[in-house]
């Protein structure tokens, strides 16, 4: 009983706020599938003419970066210094990400540009009435389907050889849409001896043996272990087949409204519960903040479990906002000060 829900000693609400002060010391790569996340608004009026399907009226729409992006947006809200590199198409939604990063003071030099490949890009139809919040009603995902040319793989390892030296931490948010090479892989493998290197994969997670953590959802821990997760035994049996197959220091397992599950290095699992309300609003990004927060926690110096908490703490704010969204620094003070014990 003791170990499905056990209470662990961290660190005081002062060091917490001392960790969180410390970020903006610290400089992070965040390397992945860069993703253009298109939201449309508008408001249903009538009944089409032409099929059995709800007009909608176009009232406004916003860009904003997702994936990688969404992850690189968390890190330079929390003050980090932040570098991007991943592969973006010479077109207006590579444009919209270069340009709103490079407004958060994120280094984009290390972004590839190209004509031969699209952005990825998610469009979003949200609709709803005028007193009432909008709703998803269908998303449309375009994205470059042939493999990457390989003078831009090529292009995209110098730039990764010659930026992460100078890293504190590095940030993975592997999308499978193929920029994250073997090459790649091996490199981290061998940076991740000397540096914290944090995973967020979500089709390949076995392929990043030798990392710091990986931290999948629950869906992707289930397809990496092969095995269903159906309650805190079940979660601890992946998360140490993952923590014993990829040589990791740490496995942290999102789980929705049930918060989250950290094994360390002592093979002792913590659960730790949602903060604040468990009517979730939006999980959109939720993973990309868990994993920015966590690893500029360990970065500062805390510890895994603290690292987990305030990742917690990151994605008990995220998901109660609506789309992609981001959290700075002061909200997640406040989210310490109201709820830490």
């Amino acid at each position: 009983m003791a170990e499905k829900q056990r209470e662990k000693k961290g660190v005081g609400e002062k060091h917490f706020r001392k960790i969180i002060n410390s970020f903006s010391k610290i400089k992070v790569l965040i390397i992945g599938d860069f993703i253009s996340d298109v939201y449309i608004f508008g408001k249903p009026f009538k009944l089409s003419r032409e099929a059995p399907v709800v007009v909608v009226r176009h009232e406004r729409e916003i860009i904003v970066p997702g994936g990688a992006g969404n992850a690189a947006n968390n890190l330079a809200s929390l003050d980090c210094k932040t570098c991007a590199l991943g592969i973006l198409g010479n077109d207006f939604w590579g444009d919209a990400i270069v340009k709103q990063l490079s407004e958060k003071n994120v280094n984009v030099h290390g972004l590839v540009r190209s004509h031969i490949v699209n952005t990825t890009s998610k469009t979003r139809i949200m609709a709803g009435d005028d007193n009432t919040s909008k709703q998803q009603v269908i998303r449309i995902d375009k994205r470059h389907e042939d493999p990457l040319p390989s003078r831009l793989r090529t292009k995209l390892h110098d730039n990764f050889l010659a930026l992460a030296k100078d890293m504190d931490a590095i940030i993975v948010s592997d999308y499978g849409y193929g920029v994250i090479s073997p090459r790649i892989i091996n490199e981290l493998r061998e940076l991740a001896k000397q540096k914290i290197v944090i995973v967020d994969s979500r089709y390949q997670l076995l392929r990043f043996r030798g990392v710091t953590a990986v931290t999948p959802n629950e869906s992707e821990a289930e397809k990496a272990a092969k095995m269903r997760m159906i309650g805190d035994h079940d979660v601890k049996r992946a998360a140490t087949f993952l923590k014993k197959r990829l040589n990791l220091n740490a496995v942290l397992i999102t789980r929705g409204n049930q918060g989250m599950s950290l094994l360390e290095d002592n093979a002792k699992i913590s659960h730790i519960p949602i903060v604040g309300s468990d009517d979730i609003t939006d999980v959109t990004g939720a993973g990309d903040t868990v994993a920015t927060v966590f690893t500029l926690a360990l970065a500062a110096g805390a510890g895994f479990y603290d690292s987990a908490r305030l990742a917690n703490y990151a994605a008990g704010i995220v998901v109660m906002k609506s789309g992609t969204a981001v959290i700075n620094r002061k909200e997640l003070l406040e989210a310490v000060r109201k709820n830490h014990a």
